[in-house]
């Protein structure tokens, strides 16, 4: 009976992937509903951890300074402690703020994230977080999410476009169920972690926030995360106030990215325990916390003093800088837990005391230090995340004030403007690029990363001497297809190069010019890229964002090719394809190992097979496979040292093959037993 239930239920889930938008709605739906239970579970998680480092479940700012010195020390150190001793053991990612590991995942890995990830970050982060870390609960909660997508999607085996959707269906389901925000939660996912605003994407991604929302209203209620007392714009001159505050508010938060990452390179250099570390990073936020408790956990109340202009504007400066401080020691020591929340934080401190130093200078045209006070949090964040269209619409949702809209917009725009004018990468992106990954080039340029210039680079590069004068170089250009002549000398060492731009205004008239300009007068020397037949397309591609010409290939200083733009965007088209294509096949072999992919050809099959022993060590071109065995490789899958599966869907001939490598294969079922023996049989005997 079990069985056939089973075959039954197989049956309809088969039928259901066949439909994309359905089968991708009911998926999203069950990611966000289990989504908002996480959510709600880490923040009870939270607030027992508390009542247990505390004694208070949730505790106050009066209770934490009555408490003694020891306790605010050993409290943080402890935790601290605690969450080293889990990342290093269990899981490497739950260290830090989670978001850039995600988009590490999405961009880079197909969306695959290891399923151990969603209990290792909740419980190392509820621990940072309970035990007074100075880190928000967002981070976490994006990440717990977006493992649950990866998960769900990697034990349904949909495909890597799927699987990408779906750990942006789990990010905004956390995000919206933390903040009872349900737009913003898909803003950010579809903004931040995937970057691409797809119909195809958004649609499940919105139902998955819908459904966290409705799981966390359920259970905590339905109420903003603020409570703020009614604002607006008092004064149409009052804008300029919140232009300078989003100046402002873009050096702070470039200061804090700074603060952040110069605190992690200081403990990487520390040769102690991780456990170590993040007991020592505990102990320094003890220190601090004893003048300073706000910096404690989330700091959502030390918040709501600030939009309530409850603090003096010098304390709030003052907590400005010991917040940064604060998170980056927590964070660079080994912590576990968000920078959003902190974001937050500095935005609510440094926009109170703005709004206060303004207030008191035009009280009759200007509003509460509080109004500023919350206009500074969104300010802060889209300029740390350069996603100012989250940003603001997060805080519309936190507080349902729409009045502050206008200031708000001015104020996030700004800011992001600055803060991306000084420096490209975000909080979460230069996380990335420290690590040699540029999540938002590498969308585009990952699946060239493994081509070499020689595969792709024409021998039959146009050249002219240094010498050669205006007809001949005019000739060059009339024959010759390209935009590109390049000026060798007699060894053929690249001097220059001229392009169809370069050439343009002398061939307004090139009589009276034919017997006074050479090639050597109007050639470029030292402004254009240079490549090596070894080099990799990706760096070609990057040097095509700038240069839109053909790329010199030199080896030894001489010119042995070059490369076209066109052949570039063919081959990265092609890439892309096999990506997807060897994706799609691999999510949809069977148990069994194998599935029938030509309808016209039945035994035909797409199959998995254990790399052979003598096949080890070897390249594929080699062993040429296709022509001894009648069958092409399409993907190899192997497994990391970490245990992660890992999927190289961009193979060349030179491609050698390592124990534990698994083929996915496409040809004939008679063909695939010799393969496996790793004995040529009957294609070879046909060729």
């Amino acid at each position: 009976m079990a069985t056939r239930l089973l075959r039954q239920l197989r049956q309809l889930h088969d039928g259901l992937r066949q439909t994309e938008q359905i089968y991708m709605v009911l998926v999203a739906v069950v990611i966000g509903l289990l989504g908002g239970l996480c959510a709600v579970g880490f923040r009870l998680l939270i607030r027992g951890l508390n009542e247990v480092f505390w004694h208070q479940g949730q505790y106050t700012l009066d209770y934490l300074y009555a408490l003694p010195i020891w306790w605010k020390l050993a409290a943080p150190a402890l935790g601290g402690a605690l969450v080293g001793l889990i990342v290093y053991h269990f899981a490497r990612e739950a260290k830090g703020h989670g978001v850039p590991e995600v988009m590490e995942a999405v961009a880079l890995k197909g969306g695959r994230i290891r399923p151990r990830v969603v209990l290792a970050k909740m419980f190392a982060s509820g621990i940072c977080i309970g035990s007074g870390g100075s880190v928000g609960r967002e981070g976490p909660i994006v990440q717990i999410g977006s493992a649950l997508g990866s998960t769900i999607g990697q034990w349904l085996r949909v495909d890597q476009r799927r699987l990408r959707t779906l750990v942006g269906c789990g990010a905004a389901a956390g995000i919206a169920a933390t903040f009872n925000a349900p737009v913003a939660g898909a803003l950010f996912a579809v903004e931040i972690i995937l970057g691409d605003f797809g119909v195809s994407q958004f649609s499940p991604i919105v139902i998955s926030s819908v459904a966290g929302t409705v799981v966390s209203q359920h259970f905590l209620g339905d109420f903003p995360a603020f409570q703020v007392p009614a604002y607006s714009l008092v004064h149409a001159g009052e804008l300029f106030a919140y232009a300078a505050l989003g100046i402002v508010a873009g050096f702070v938060a470039l200061a804090f990215i700074h603060s952040l990452y110069r605190s992690e390179d200081v403990f990487d250099r520390l040769r102690l325990h991780p456990a170590l570390k993040a007991a020592l990073g505990g102990l320094l936020i003890g220190v601090m916390g004893i003048w300073a408790p706000h910096i404690f956990g989330v700091g959502y109340e030390a918040i709501n003093e600030a939009l309530n202009g409850t603090i003096v504007w010098q304390f709030m400066l003052a907590l400005v800088l010991v917040k940064i401080l604060a998170v980056s020691v927590t964070i660079g020591s080994g912590g576990s837990g968000g920078v959003f929340a902190p974001s937050l934080f500095i935005g609510a401190m440094l926009g109170g005391a703005t709004g206060t130093v303004v207030h008191t200078l035009w009280p009759a045209s200007t509003a509460a230090s509080g109004a500023y006070a919350l206009v500074g949090m969104g300010a802060v964040v889209a300029a740390g995340t350069h996603a100012p269209i989250t940003a603001i619409l997060i805080i519309f949702e936190l507080t349902g004030e729409y009045s502050i809209i206008l200031p708000l917009m001015i104020s996030c725009i700004i800011a992001t403007l600055l803060a991306t004018r000084l420096q490209r990468a975000s909080i979460y992106t230069l996380k990335l690029l420290r690590r040699g990954v540029d999540v938002q080039r590498g969308r585009a340029v990952n699946v060239l990363q493994h081509v070499r210039v020689r595969e792709l680079m024409r021998p039959d590069a146009v050249t002219v001497g240094p010498e050669e004068g205006l007809p001949g170089l005019i000739g060059k250009f009339i024959d010759h297809p390209g935009s590109t002549v390049f000026v060798t000398d007699e060894q053929r060492t690249l001097e220059g190069l001229v392009t169809a731009d370069q050439i343009r205004p002398v061939m307004q008239d090139p009589a009276a010019l034919a017997t006074l300009i050479i090639a050597e007068d109007v050639m470029a020397e030292g402004d254009f890229p240079k490549v090596r037949p070894d080099d990799s397309l990706a760096d070609v591609m990057r040097h095509l964002e700038l240069y839109r010409g053909e790329v010199p290939v030199l080896e030894d200083g001489r010119l042995v090719g070059v490369i076209w733009p066109e052949d570039v965007i063919e081959r990265y088209n092609t890439e892309v394809f096999k990506r997807d294509m060897a994706g799609s096949m691999a999510s949809a072999l069977t148990p069994e190992g194998k599935q029938g992919l030509m309808p016209a050809a039945s035994d035909t099959v797409v199959a998995e097979i254990d790399v052979p022993r003598r096949f080890i060590g070897r390249t594929i071109g080699e062993l040429n496979i296709r022509q001894d065995y009648g069958v092409s490789v399409l993907m190899i899958k192997r497994t990391s040292e970490d245990g992660e599966e890992q999927l190289d869907a961009s193979l060349t001939a030179d491609y050698v093959f390592a124990p534990g490598d698994v083929m996915l294969v496409l040809g004939r079922d008679a063909d695939l037993p010799h393969l496996r023996r790793g004995v040529p049989g009957m294609a070879h005997a046909r060729g």
